[in-house]
């Protein structure tokens, strides 16, 4: 096996991006501390043409030399939009008929594995804090919550893997 080249991945461009037709699925951070993290999910949004991400609360918004760093231009190619609340945002995602899904441990949660997306729905996920995770408040307005099966001591991942695992997943099932 050879490594492949830069030149050989077959690469859209920006404006091709924002043009291709996109996996009905939409970030949102929730008060994201780590610039570090903000940019691996621009990152991970692009390689699975994610339609929007919104940046809520305290989560910081590019340009940013930190998240710029993780995302590698990624903050060009996905939509994005700070909104400073994020349950009014998740009320406007709601009228608009978006299934909103809490990414959190909680009491009769759904396993990842399990959730099946239904066609033609587009859904939200909420991607909560580093320490305190997704406000319950805004866990009470979700459609759902999702969890994903763990089973060593920590129960607990960091925001980005968090995000990845959850998109690779949803992406697979709407394929």
């Amino acid at each position: 096996m050879r490594k492949l080249k830069n030149n050989e991945l077959n690469r859209i461009s920006v404006k091709a991006f924002k043009a291709v037709s996109k996996t009905p699925l939409i970030v949102i951070l929730d008060n994201i501390r780590s610039l570090n993290n903000i940019g691996s999910v621009f990152r991970t949004s692009d390689a699975f043409l994610i339609e929007k991400i919104y940046l809520c609360g305290i989560t910081a918004v590019p340009p940013n030399k930190d998240i710029h760093r993780t995302a590698l231009g990624a903050t060009e190619s996905v939509a994005w939009e700070y909104v400073a609340d994020t349950l009014s945002l998740i009320q406007k995602l709601k009228e608009a008929n978006i299934k909103v899904l809490a990414i959190e441990q909680v009491e009769n949660s759904t396993k990842l594995d399990a959730f099946q997306p239904k066609k033609g729905e587009t859904y939200a996920i909420v991607m909560g804090n580093e320490v305190k995770g997704v406000q319950q408040e805004v866990v009470n307005a979700a459609d759902l919550c999702i969890e994903i099966p763990q089973l060593g001591t920590k129960h607990s991942l960091n925001i980005s893997v968090t995000t990845g695992i959850v998109l690779w997943d949803l992406f697979q099932k709407m394929q």
